[in-house]
């Protein structure tokens, strides 16, 4: 531990594969006590995740007090303190671009949502089922896509990490106004060209009043690589995608372990955690 620890005023976690381990359902107690204890401690803290931001406080059982600020859907809302502080919606002529692509590529599909069902607007739901059951039980099926301004998208194809990569490089070359990323195989998040986890991270410290050397970011996939570009202190839990720890300045221990709930403990205490 350093002895002399930088200011941090700002902590963001993704979510799944962060805090949440695969096949569980919501953080363990002591990733909430921490969250608590960086609250208690004066530290603004929260998710920045892909998730909505109404499908984030299940993960936290019903504690709205540790996602009250918050980065929910890929950068596209933030945030503070309860208080909607921006929201980027996706431009429908570019979503009709993307249907346009995708019916040229086989088991591809897109999902729109609506608050927080998912609705399936090109592809087959056994495709879907494949990469995430859960949407694929509850997904309603409906004629292309809806009338009404989108705020979370994610298009789908049953393929592996380097497939899904390939995927993502032909969209974003191929759709104009929207890009791309890849949270998990099979799956990429979809954002309005130019905003991202990254943007939401400056806008949100912007209203905090804290510089992005102050901001500590903790992540794992893809989709992180954008905030860790921002944040003075980027940082990949082990077993993060490779590019994603490539890109981390810090390196911690498993997401199964509470790695990031051990490093927020010592940062609320006014420690210093990393050395790798």
């Amino acid at each position: 531990m350093s002895e002399a620890a930088p200011q941090v005023k700002l902590i963001l976690s993704d979510i799944d594969g962060t805090i949440m381990p695969a096949g569980t359902h919501c953080v363990s107690e002591r990733t909430r006590a921490a969250f608590r204890a960086a609250m208690e401690a004066g530290l603004a803290i929260g998710p920045a995740s892909g998730r909505g931001v109404g499908q984030i406080p299940a993960f936290f059982s019903g504690d709205a007090a540790c996602c009250a600020t918050c980065i929910a859907t890929n950068g596209l809302e933030g945030y503070l303190e309860g208080e909607r502080i921006f929201e980027k919606l996706l431009p429908h002529r570019a979503l009709e671009r993307l249907v346009e692509v995708l019916a040229e590529i086989p088991g591809s599909g897109l999902v729109v949502f609506e608050g927080t069902a998912p609705q399936l607007c090109s592809g087959s739901l056994d495709d879907l089922y494949k990469i995430v059951p859960s949407y694929g039980k509850t997904c309603e099926v409906i004629d292309g896509l809806p009338d009404r301004a989108v705020l979370k998208a994610n298009v789908f194809l049953p393929t592996d990490l380097d497939g899904s990569r390939a995927f993502s490089d032909r969209l974003n070359a191929a759709v104009e106004g929207l890009d791309f990323d890849v949270p998990m195989a099979g799956f990429l998040n979809i954002m309005p060209a130019g905003w991202n986890k990254g943007e939401g991270v400056r806008e949100l410290a912007r209203h905090l009043g804290v510089s992005l050397d102050e901001v500590v970011v903790f992540g794992d996939a893809g989709n992180d690589l954008t905030m860790f570009a921002v944040a003075g202190h980027p940082v990949a839990v082990a077993g993060a995608m490779p590019e994603a720890a490539a890109a981390a300045r810090w390196h911690i221990g498993r997401c199964e372990d509470d790695a990031v709930a051990a490093a927020i403990e010592v940062l609320a205490a006014g420690g210093w955690p990393f050395t790798a």
